[in-house]
């Protein structure tokens, strides 16, 4: 790192260690149950920053009929950090609440609130109201009593477009365009190359703020491509977090999703560095057992500038989700160590 880019010593400044944390869906839930933990530990001052390209299920629908942020993943994160004292609880578990049924495809049969969870249509709501999804945001997290700030990437949906070979089990040589983040992550194809649509969609300037004042960025776990990797082709956001004076941590998944079929966790450590050249990483967090032999991601940890952090940080069950208590134990160090 340049001189430029010496990390704030927060303990010597005298506040909180600010850390944001930037993906989307189930994988920026497990790191901000995690971060939780670690929180009144460390001191931290937890702040998400949501990716805004969903366009399937409850979010699609919404995003489809009545415009605006598609709100799933930013009420995922909302509740993730929701407080402890029984009534957010209990507004947690109401925000996260389906209603029962199957949407129809015809006027006469289509169920309006089947398969739409209550906090996506608390947050379209108060959107539509406040007129700022970062004003209905921070109601949000008022109502849910949150321990840190969700913020979206942009204030403006985006959309998703990748380049697979593949795509097309018939044709597995030639390169299509798939469009959309829900068919990005279902392809049984090779992403070649991801992009936004806008190309150059406006950062939102809270994030922007906050990573430019941030300690630590933190990167997954998450669907690489559709959760993670879209927060760097952002503009703003892309050259804030490169000037940023924060140090910068990558966790790294448990297992390939079907987008990312035939990538190596090293192959994820290096695409980072394929969408924001000029990133540079400190810390690489992995699951040893996912991880195997580690030569080839510490080889690819190192490109970076980053040391490989190898500790046990997924669920007993065998299943490849993260455990929030195990990931939160394997950041303590990390995120403390200069305390």
């Amino acid at each position: 790192m340049t001189a430029a880019a010496t990390p704030i010593d927060s303990r010597a400044a005298g506040r909180r260690t600010r850390v944001v944390a930037f993906g989307g869906g189930h994988g920026l839930s497990a790191s901000l149950r995690a971060l939780r933990r670690c929180a009144p530990e460390l001191d931290l001052d937890l702040t998400a920053v949501v990716t805004v390209g969903d366009d399937g299920g409850s979010s699609g629908r919404l995003r489809a009929r009545r415009g605006g942020l598609p709100p799933g993943d930013l009420r995922q994160a909302l509740v993730a950090l929701a407080g402890d004292h029984p009534a957010t609880r209990r507004s947690a578990g109401l925000f996260q609440h389906r209603f029962a049924g199957t949407p129809g495809d015809r006027a006469d049969t289509d169920d309006g609130l089947a398969g739409h969870a209550v906090g996506n249509l608390v947050l379209c709501g108060l959107i539509e109201l406040l007129g700022d999804p970062v004003a209905a945001l921070e109601h949000a997290g008022a109502m849910l009593g949150t321990v840190g700030r969700v913020l979206p990437m942009s204030c403006q949906p985006v959309g998703i477009e990748a380049r697979v070979r593949g795509a097309d089990p018939a044709r597995p040589d030639e390169v299509d365009t798939v469009r959309g983040q829900h068919r990005v992550a279902v392809t049984t194809g090779r992403v070649e190359s991801l992009r936004l649509t806008p190309a150059t969609p406006a950062a939102c300037a809270e994030a922007v703020t906050a990573t430019a004042e941030a300690d630590w960025l933190i990167f997954g776990p998450g669907s690489w491509y559709t959760s993670v990797l879209p927060h760097l082709l952002v503009p703003e956001l892309a050259a804030a977090i490169v000037a940023s004076p924060a140090r910068r941590l990558v966790t790294l998944n448990l297992a390939a999703e079907k987008e990312t079929l035939g990538l190596s966790l090293a192959d994820h450590v290096a695409t980072l560095r394929q969408y924001l050249p000029a990133l540079t990483v400190d810390a690489v967090l992995a699951d040893a057992k996912a991880v195997g032999d580690p030569g080839p991601v510490e080889r690819a940890a190192e490109s970076l500038g980053a040391r490989l952090v190898l500790a046990p940080v997924a669920v007993t069950d065998g299943e490849p989700r993260h455990d929030p208590a195990a990931l939160g134990a394997a950041l303590v160090p990390v995120l403390g160590a200069d305390r």
